[in-house]
Parts: C-alpha cells; structure tokens; sequence
C-alpha cells in the first residue's frame, strides 16, 4: 500500500492523504458475512454519553470475523476487502468444505492463495498455529490470551509481536506497544505482519472527512470559561499554569493509570511504561 495525495487545490486538499487501494480485490462484501450496525453515538445502554465528540457519519455495515478458525482447515483467500469497521484489511477466504470466513489479512496475502491452520501446517507466513510450534523470533499477530477463545491482541494495521522464548509452558512475547509479557504457548496465532502498515501515515486534512468518520468536534478546555472546564478562564494570555492537564471533571488525564487487572500482572515480564512492572 501507498499513500496517496491530492493537488493542492485548497488549503484542506494541500494536507490530506489517502490509501490507494491497490490491494483491495473487490468492494462487494458477502452478504451472508455482513450485518447492519447501529450507530450508538458514545452512548450506553442506559442513554448516558460514555464516549464524547461521537455522532453522525456515513453507515457501516460490520463484517463478521471469524477469530478463532478450527484446526485442520485449508483456506484459499477468494478477495482481499476494505473493512470500514477496523484499521486492517480483511481476507475473504474457502475452506476445502466451501465454507466462507472474514479472517484478519496480513502483508503475504494475495488473492490465489492458501494458507492452512493446526500444528500441522507448515510454519509459513499466513498459516495459523499454536504459539508452542512457532520458532523463536519470528512475528506474528492476531494472539490468543485464552486458548480457543480467538484472537484478541495485535490486530490493528501493520501492528505484529516478535515471539521472544518459549519457556514452562508460556511463550513470552514482545508487543507492539514495547510490553513483554507472557501467554500460555497453547494459544494460537497467525504468522506475519497485519496488512495495511501505512495506516499511522494518513493525514486526515479536514473537519469534513472526520466527521463523516463519525467524530464530532472537540473544544479545547484552556478557551473554554472556568465554571466550564479546569483549563479555563484567565485573561486571554498565555495558558498553562504548570498544574497537570486534567478533563472537564477534575479528574488527570496523563500519569494517571486505570489497569488495576491483579490477576494478570504476573504475567507482565517489562511494562510498555520506561521497563517499570506495573
């Protein structure tokens, strides 16, 4: 994938950028993979905002993925989709049943291809397996943290871990974020790097292309009033009094932690915070 840019015909078209496309296949997605989704406009069960600045934007169907595919099939990729619902490009692939799946797409994948999954597939990019049959050092993605649960870390664009060792029944792994940690080697994960690894380098360029993205504007708390925001106020100088930023209702909003997740932080060899435990 390359990143694509407009001429310069106004000052929002001068900064944007875009993905050409070039790998996607097709832009029918399968039907029967294919429910509609609700726009929920960062808010809960109960009504309440949970998620501010959210609202509006085009529809988006959501495609079904399949995270946790069984072992012992093999898989011929039949297209290579856009997913609006996530960073990644998705593989629509046929097991040798005919079955139809939406899987993660990774940098290897091409239309034609096959890939396989099981501790009998050969150790190839594409190929699913448990991490215990995995050499050391190599990349993979789409990580289990329970086994046969499905996949439920580094599955964002171009995002991949490196597998570090192997060791009494745990392999540990170094994650994108700079995390080490540890996950039983019975999980399983796919070989390879996510596709679409120019993601990070899209420049949105305008206030129109966020909120057709489903994004509405923020204000900045510092130009807001006093009784509105803990930033605000003041003369119309120069802000920033040297206390901690914090968000509309006092609360920090940088050096302020919210994992407190005691069960699983035996299983953090090095923080992603400066090598610290957390």
């Amino acid at each position: 994938m390359a990143i694509k840019a407009y001429r310069p015909t106004t000052p929002a078209q001068r900064q944007k950028t875009t993905q050409d496309f070039d790998e996607i296949t097709t832009r029918k997605p399968l039907k029967s993979l294919v429910k509609s989704k609700k726009q929920q406009a960062g808010k809960n069960n109960s009504g309440r905002i949970t998620v501010r600045h959210r609202g509006g934007g085009v529809k988006r169907h959501y495609r079904i993925l399949t995270h946790n595919l069984p072992a012992g099939l093999t898989l011929r990729i039949e297209e290579i989709e856009y997913d609006p619902n996530r960073s990644a490009r998705i593989a629509r692939v046929k097991d040798q049943n005919g079955v139809y799946y939406y899987i993660l797409a990774d940098t290897n994948m091409q239309k034609g291809a096959e890939i396989q999954t099981g501790n009998e597939a050969p150790i190839e990019t594409s190929n699913r397996m448990t991490l215990e049959q995995i050499p050391v050092g190599t990349q993979v993605y789409a990580i289990e943290l329970v086994p046969g649960k499905g996949a439920q870390m580094v599955r964002a664009a171009g995002a991949s871990a490196q597998l570090m060792a192997k060791e009494n029944g745990y392999a540990t792994l170094r994650m994108p974020s700079g995390e080490v940690r540890k996950v039983l080697v019975a999980c399983s994960a796919n070989i390879g790097v996510v596709g679409n690894v120019q993601h990070q380098n899209i420049k949105i360029g305008s206030a129109g292309r966020k909120r057709r993205k489903g994004i509405r504007p923020t204000v900045r708390g510092v130009v807001m009033n006093a009784c509105d925001h803990p930033h605000g106020g003041g003369d119309g100088g120069r802000h920033g009094s040297g206390k901690a930023p914090r968000t509309p209702w006092g609360q920090l909003t940088l050096g302020y932690r919210t994992r407190h997740n005691k069960k699983t932080n035996k299983m953090i060899v090095r923080s992603r915070h400066e090598g610290k435990r957390k």
